[in-house]
């Protein structure tokens, strides 16, 4: 069974995923309208690195935040196990979706360096 701590874990991953896919959403709709490329800034190119930047932050803190959890319980502090256990589960998903999307990009650009001219 899933306790309220566990639900509520899931219940804020989920709410995180709904977020970058409002944001993704938004980016998407920037690009559809053509208003925001061709300005005086370049929106596409430091939007989407920006974007990149921020996610691998968010996989940066969610790995730090697992390994105080875990140095905490270590240290015998007041922190329950299943926090910690769910900390670094949630930490080890995080790398392993970046690492996809890096893989992804990575081929994606080999296809496009092989096509022929």
């Amino acid at each position: 069974m899933i306790d309220k701590v566990n639900a509520a874990n899931i219940q804020s991953i989920l709410n995180q995923i709904r977020q970058y896919d409002t944001q993704v959403k938004a980016l998407g709709s920037q690009d559809a309208g053509g208003s925001d490329i061709g300005g005086s800034a370049p929106v596409g190119k430091s939007g989407f690195v920006d974007m990149v930047k921020g996610a691998v932050d968010s996989v940066n803190q969610i790995q730090l935040n697992a390994q105080s959890l875990s140095t905490a319980f270590e240290q015998g502090k007041d922190v329950p196990l299943t926090d910690v256990m769910l900390a670094v589960q949630k930490s080890s998903l995080a790398f392993e979706a970046t690492l996809q999307v890096r893989n992804k990009i990575m081929r994606a650009y080999e296809d496009i360096k092989n096509m022929p001219v």
